[in-house]
């Protein structure tokens, strides 16, 4: 009999990783099942209540046909998450959160063949995963495809209700089951920072695309603002960058934030705080743009205040892209006159972002490193799944930029 204080170098995790390391070595292998999950039980952090995360031990079911098993590795935590953490807003608790997240495959079901681009699915393989496919029910999807992120019923991995066969439905948690109807992707070539960051980097794509086909002025020559230098805000200002906008002006109230904008491509950087008052920040802008005015703004705060505001940095002819409010914060006030009918202001909203616009954000961060701007660098805090609570307290007291959670199982 071993002795009970060493190591068992037959470990469940040890063989895993034997198994995946031969299956490597197999170059063409099948995709097929090669571990099996019954009797196997991950952990997983549960909000079980506002501002209550706990650990727990779960069983691990075994994998149907038609999905697949990651293995967790990393989940960057999103300002939704934290919206979820502080009130609940989609009475989901309880709840595995986490959709910022990059996984490596366990199990493959014996029906999937490919990822959604036609890049065959393998054991070992890395994957993100993007938006279910809506219900045939919802009218929206159903009659417009291309406007699928409006969809009544959207479903994403991190925001799903807790199910009692299975509670890895979020990338908080070792494991992640990607069941029937998903949308995946395989991205071996890209590190792990810049998996963990396709999903925000989706979000801006959508954002910029939202912005072009509005009409308004968005070019080379185009003097452009982005409100708010929080993680989207800073994605924001670099796919503006690698977009080939020359002239980008910051706003934000921290100076540490207004220095990682210029890093990203930011041109001026302006501390509301500093200045004093909206109708400062408005002139400084003006300043900065022939007296006139910005062409374009992106608003990427959770302030309805700030929304309001940034319609004055705005020249006649203008536009505003809104992407910082992904709940309710409340009301903001602007004068229809002044603000809206006589500028002829494009006001365009963006929502998420559909499932095929992530390669387009995979090559943007791919051209964005080629081009020099730090985006992998944009992770600043790692925390081990055991501490996830510090990693979430760290995110509640605005330190560093984008915080992630690594798997330590």
């Amino acid at each position: 009999m071993p002795n009970a204080s060493s190591p068992n170098p037959l470990d469940r995790r040890s063989i895993e990783a034997l198994v995946r390391e031969t299956l490597a070595k197999q170059k063409g292998a099948a995709p097929v099942a090669t571990i099996r999950s019954h009797g196997r039980t991950g952990r997983a952090a549960v909000l079980e209540r506002k501002e209550r995360l706990r650990l727990r031990e779960f069983p691990l079911r075994p994998i149907r046909e038609d999905e697949i098993l990651l293995r967790v590795e990393a989940c960057g935590i999103c300002g939704t998450d934290i919206h979820c953490y502080r009130n609940d807003p989609f009475g989901l608790c309880p709840v595995v959160l986490g959709h910022e997240g990059t996984g490596e495959v366990l199990e493959v079901g014996k029906r999937v063949q490919t990822d959604n681009v036609g890049k065959p699915v393998r054991v070992g393989d890395k994957l993100v995963t993007s938006l279910f496919e809506t219900s045939e029910e919802c009218m929206v999807a159903k009659y417009n495809p291309l406007k699928a992120n409006l969809c009544y019923d959207l479903k994403l991995y991190g925001l799903l209700p807790d199910e009692p066969e299975n509670h890895f439905n979020g990338y908080f948690g070792e494991y992640l089951i990607i069941r029937p109807g998903s949308s995946f992707f395989g991205v071996n070539d890209l590190s792990e920072n810049l998996r963990v960051l396709i999903e925000p980097a989706a979000v801006v794509c959508h954002a910029l695309d939202r912005a072009r086909r509005s009409g308004a002025t968005l070019n080379f020559r185009s003097r452009v603002v982005v409100q708010g230098c929080g993680p989207i805000g800073l994605m924001m200002i670099a796919a503006l960058r690698t977009f080939g906008i020359n002239t980008i002006i910051a706003i934000d109230g921290n100076d540490d934030r207004l220095a990682w904008a210029a890093r990203l491509g930011a041109d001026h950087g302006l501390n509301y705080r500093r200045l004093g008052s909206p109708e400062a920040v408005a002139a400084e802008v003006q300043s900065l743009t022939k007296g006139i005015g910005a062409h374009y703004a992106f608003q990427v705060t959770g302030i309805p205040e700030a929304a309001a505001n940034l319609l004055h940095c705005v020249r006649r002819g203008g536009g505003v892209c809104e992407l910082g409010h992904f709940v309710d914060a409340g009301e903001a006030a602007f004068n229809p006159h002044r603000d809206f009918c006589q500028k002829e202001i494009t006001l365009t909203g963006s929502w998420a972002y559909n499932s095929w616009e992530y390669p387009n954000a995979y090559h943007f961060l791919e051209r964005a490193e080629k081009i020099g701007l730090p985006v992998s660098e944009l992770i600043t805090h790692r925390f081990p799944l055991s501490r996830i609570q510090e990693a979430f307290d760290t995110v509640l007291a605005q330190k560093g930029i984008k915080v992630i959670v690594q798997n330590d199982g």
